[in-house]
């Protein structure tokens, strides 16, 4: 990519910061796939980044002002941390994301209280900080990069101050519906919509993202920005190299040797309930029901990183699993066979062994912006494993004439998925697999980069 004034903004940065031995700050590569999608891309172009302070020793590090780290300039964002806790909590984590992923139990949840408006306050505050920090810091005609929805309001703030920046933002989640909208209170949806609109541009993984958001702005009369479909895609060659680390080779021999000569049924996701892990047990607990011709013979086994542990609903979301997933191997085990491992170690050399390793790879979010798991899994398998790939996946867009498609809350219309991509012909098998690893391949963190960079010169 050629140099450019770019400036990438984003809730969590690129390094985190820990405290050394003798009380020295170290940084380390941040978690996510937002830093290793854009990490490599933009080594050498002189990028700013702009970040929250998560932890004390990032707001420590804070202190010290912009930072020059190999790949990129980064300055990281004191923030008093009651308004992170109601911005990043309240209002990014337990609204925004449940009211984009359709999560919402409506018969109890979200209650809008005197408590919620003080964390939208806080939200608004947040996203004022960023845009004074990229006024401070962004070069003259910069381009903006503002990453999902934790930032929403940012364009708003800067509109009003500096003209002469192109400002896009890019939603990494699914965008909900117009009347999913009308569940916030009116002045806060509006004001949501309005603030998007005033971005110069605003991208989305899939085109049904898009369509929600245009209704959106429709619905309250709002004028549309330019908007753009920029769907993230793996970086095959830095998979390859992870899968070829003595650490993944050693975690794939120990996954071989406890399946034995059994398949493999395979789920790599967090534990949160739009990854829709629930459903995916039931139906491989019908599955075993209707085809006992696969009881002692396929082991499925869930890999769910922990996540916002500290949320009621996902505490509950994960003690419910771990309940199904006992419930299935009291009612199915034999004394050679575990039909259920659920590992929540958060180990990533034995996620990549497991998508190396799978004779099917179930995938049924409730609904997901793209779901990155869907294109890494066939780019890395070994054994031809089939794709069982829920319709509301923005992944499913690209890839559904090759995969097993579903509805994620059909469960028995899942459990026949399960079965038909076990029992698979292998002449069918490279077939799909064949054309949907070219697929996978189209797009890739430079298209997906080049994209939201050419909606900002457009």
């Amino acid at each position: 990519m050629s140099e450019k004034n770019i400036v990438v903004v984003s809730n969590r940065g690129p390094v985190s910061y820990e405290w050394g031995s003798k009380g020295e700050l170290i940084n380390k590569r941040g978690a996510g796939g937002l830093v290793s999608a854009l990490g490599p891309l933009l080594k050498g172009t002189g990028t700013m980044w702009i970040a929250a302070a998560i932890t004390e020793a990032d707001r420590a590090a804070a202190k010290q002002g912009m930072v020059d780290l190999e790949d990129f300039s980064l300055r990281v964002l004191n923030i008093d941390p009651k308004d992170y806790a109601m911005a990043y909590d309240v209002i990014a984590n337990e609204t925004l994301w449940f009211l984009h992923h359709g999560l919402f139990d409506l018969s109890r949840r979200p209650r809008f209280d005197i408590n919620w408006q003080k964390a939208w306050q806080g939200y608004e505050r947040v996203n004022k900080i960023f845009a004074d920090a990229i006024v401070q810091e962004a070069p003259k005609n910069s381009i903006i990069l503002v990453q999902d929805y934790h930032l929403a309001l940012v364009g708003k703030y800067l509109k009003k101050i500096r003209n002469d920046m192109k400002i896009v933002h890019f939603s990494h989640t699914p965008f909900c519906s117009a009347q999913e909208l009308a569940i916030l209170p009116n002045q806060i949806g509006k004001l949501l919509i309005e603030a998007m609109s005033d971005y110069d541009a605003c991208g989305f993984h899939s085109k049904r993202w898009e369509n929600n958001f245009i209704a959106c702005c429709k619905e309250i009369e709002q004028k549309v920005p330019d908007t753009f479909i920029s769907p993230l895609g793996p970086d095959f060659e830095s998979l390859k190299e992870i899968a070829s680390t003595n650490a993944c080779r050693d975690q794939k021999e120990n996954l071989l040797q406890q399946v034995g000569k059994r398949q493999l049924l395979v789920r790599v996701d967090r534990m949160e309930p739009s990854k829709n892990l629930l459903r995916g047990l039931w139906a491989f607990d019908e599955m075993l029901a209707l085809y006992p011709e696969f009881r002692e013979k396929v082991i499925f086994f869930q890999i769910a990183y922990p996540s916002r542990e500290e949320l009621p609903e996902y505490i509950s979301y994960k003690t419910e699993a771990e309940s199904l997933t006992k419930f299935i191997n009291d009612k199915w085990s034999t004394p050679t066979w575990q039909p259920v491992i659920l590992n929540m170690s958060g180990n990533f050399s034995l996620s990549i062994a497991a998508l190396c390793s799978y004779d099917a790879l179930l995938v049924n979010p409730v609904r997901d912006g793209l779901n990155l798991v869907a294109k890494e899994g066939p780019l890395l398998n070994q054994r031809n494993g089939l794709l069982i790939l829920s319709n509301q996946a923005g992944a499913f867009d690209e890839l559904q004439e090759q995969v097993q498609p579903i509805n994620p809350f059909d469960i028995s219309q899942t459990a026949h998925a399960i079965a038909h991509a076990l029992k698979a012909d292998p002449n069918y098998k490279d077939l799909q697999i064949s054309k949907l690893k070219e697929l996978c391949l189209q797009n890739n963190p430079t298209t997906w980069l080049e994209k939201q960079l050419q909606a900002a010169q457009d």
